[in-house]
């Protein structure tokens, strides 16, 4: 799960609505993407004032989770655990910690397992940094402020996440959207993250900001913890895991 701020043109007559921390306007996309690089739910027309958490508190997903109807899988123990944990998105410092909701350990002086909880996580929350990198690079309306009113911005934003996932949805559409060494490759041999050259030639810092981050407190440590444990524990630990913390 993740989310960018959409620049586009100061909407006529909306005084501060749509003015981000950044100083310019935007509209917000919030983005759940599955494994195979597409969007599996879109928000997109929050205004750019509201504040990080507030995002994510605007949107239907947010009302789906908080009253049970998402129907996510219950929750099971990892292997060799005996702990039941729950199913959850994985994000970062722009969401709050929730039981549906994980993010890294604080990055600053952390011990050797935290940090290895904190690689682990970023590994699967390099997909969706990927997919908004994939977006900006092929779909150039992103790469300069969208100049339309603001419905006009959403519906234009919304075609993008589409045509990305209809792109994506055969090997004939997608080996030629996704141009060679567009996305982050990890090598088989040292497990060494190759950036794609979406990296190499630039989100557009000023047209596709990030949420703004700020620390959370965290009331859904027990989880986290748990899977700190699997992740050291022989079932669950991958042995190039130490090189790279």
């Amino acid at each position: 799960m993740d989310g960018k701020h959409i620049v586009m043109q100061a909407p006529a007559n909306s005084g501060s609505y749509y003015y981000n921390y950044k100083g310019t306007f935007s509209t917000v996309l919030l983005a759940v993407v599955d494994a195979e690089y597409k969007f599996m739910y879109v928000d997109v027309g929050c205004n750019g004032r509201v504040s990080d958490g507030g995002v994510f508190n605007t949107c239907s997903l947010y009302e789906a989770l908080e009253s049970g109807t998402t129907k996510l899988p219950p929750a099971i123990p990892l292997p060799g655990q005996t702990q039941p944990v729950p199913h959850f998105f994985v994000a970062d410092d722009a969401f709050a910690v929730r039981h549906y909701i994980m993010k890294p350990y604080p990055f600053k002086d952390q011990p050797a397992p935290n940090r290895i909880f904190n690689y682990r996580l970023s590994r699967a929350r390099r997909i969706v940094e990927n997919v908004f990198g994939v977006i900006a690079n092929r779909f150039l309306v992103l790469r300069k402020p969208i100049i339309q009113n603001p419905q006009s911005t959403v519906n234009i934003v919304l075609a993008v996440c589409v045509l990305h996932n209809f792109l994506m949805s055969t090997q004939a559409s997608w080996s030629s959207y996704l141009q060679p060494r567009l996305l982050d490759t990890e090598n088989t041999d040292s497990h060494e993250v190759q950036s794609g050259t979406w990296r190499e030639e630039g989100m557009p810092a000023t047209n596709l900001l990030q949420l703004q981050r700020r620390p959370h407190p965290s009331s859904q440590n027990n989880t986290r913890d748990e899977f700190r444990a699997f992740f050291m524990s022989p079932q669950g630990e991958i042995t190039w895991q130490y090189k790279h913390t």
